[in-house]
């Protein structure tokens, strides 16, 4: 059934797909991970100016085919961040994905697969700027399944990081160098005994997890801080309320108090790497009963079944990669 795919990159002594063989779209073409190289001075290298995305693709073993997620939004996305950034000559969305689906297409993979598409200054120079320099681009893939427990529920614990405001680093792009801040969140949280960081903003408001955006449940309603509340403005984020809305479910978009998290029914993470992920804690406070609620296992079955193209009421989300015979 499945044609115009590579083999699998060859597997290295403990029998894993060997990633430097892995092929990326660099500097105009299509080159193993292992030659896509950049020289230190490269600006963005210095000073984290750069842009991303993350893209799932999902292999659906029934129908031997792969599924891209929601590519056209998140190259949207990328533009726009791009933008920001002052790096606007780019790609088309259609282009940008034309090259993704050629990138996944050449390395055959047949499992869950992250994507990771970068804008970059690649000039090499010294010097804190944006404007007058050039940028150029990367895609590349690489196998992934859940890196974040979703199905017994996940600890997490508040920390003293704030996210960081839109007057000093806009949150609502994916800005390589802004991705201190949630490192500093998840190690904090990490190293005091929680699987994941909720974040606030500087006025004290919830604003996401170290990665990821947040929703809680209570008395049925589904609740999620505003774009406003210096948080990213997830794609995953906006597929749940798609999803709750296919599903009857009310949502509501506000601010958010801490305290709410520790009386909320449920409470749970999403974001494309972590997906769908429930939290059975916060600050040490039992979410609900400690157990995954009904609201979010409901969204969670919904969305892997999307995701992997079963459901017709969410076929625009995916494009299949490789073509029928």
């Amino acid at each position: 059934m499945v044609t115009e795919h590579a083999q699998a990159p060859a597997a290295n002594a403990a029998g894993k797909p060997d990633q430097s063989n892995f092929i990326c779209y660099f500097q105009g073409q299509y080159v193993r991970l292992a030659d896509a190289n950049i020289p230190i001075m490269t600006h963005a290298f210095l000073y984290g100016t750069a842009v991303f995305e993350g893209i799932r693709a999902y292999w659906n073993a029934e129908e031997g085919q792969l599924y891209a997620l929601r590519m056209q939004e998140h190259f949207v996305r990328l533009r726009n961040s791009s933008k920001i950034m002052l790096m606007a000559e780019l790609p088309s969305v259609d282009e940008f994905s034309a090259l993704l689906l050629q990138v996944l297409r050449r390395n055959g993979f047949r499992e869950d697969t992250y994507v990771r598409p970068s804008v970059y200054k690649d000039t090499q120079a010294i010097g804190v700027k944006l404007h007058g320099l050039t940028h150029d681009f990367y895609i590349l893939a690489t196998p992934m399944g859940d890196y974040i427990d979703t199905e017994k529920g996940i600890s997490t614990g508040t920390v003293s990081w704030r996210r960081t405001s839109d007057v000093s680093m806009p949150s609502r792009s994916k800005i390589v160098g802004s991705y201190v801040n949630p490192a500093f969140s998840k190690t904090e949280a990490m190293l005091n005994g929680f699987d994941e960081a909720i974040v606030l903003t500087s006025d004290g408001h919830v604003a996401e997890g170290s990665a990821e955006n947040l929703f809680l449940v209570r008395d049925g309603v589904l609740i999620t801080p505003a774009v406003t509340e210096d948080i990213l403005e997830g794609i995953t984020r906006a597929g749940i309320i798609e999803i709750a809305a296919h599903l009857g479910i009310p949502v509501k978009e506000r601010q958010v108090d801490r305290s709410e998290l520790y009386i909320a029914d449920e409470v749970f993470l999403c974001g494309t790497g972590a997906q769908v992920s429930p939290v059975a804690s916060v600050d040490h406070r039992a979410v609900g009963d400690g157990q995954v609620g009904p609201i979010a296992r409901q969204i969670s079955k919904t969305y892997f079944d999307a995701v992997r193209g079963r459901l017709d009421a969410f076929r625009h989300w995916v494009t299949p990669v490789y073509t029928s015979e």
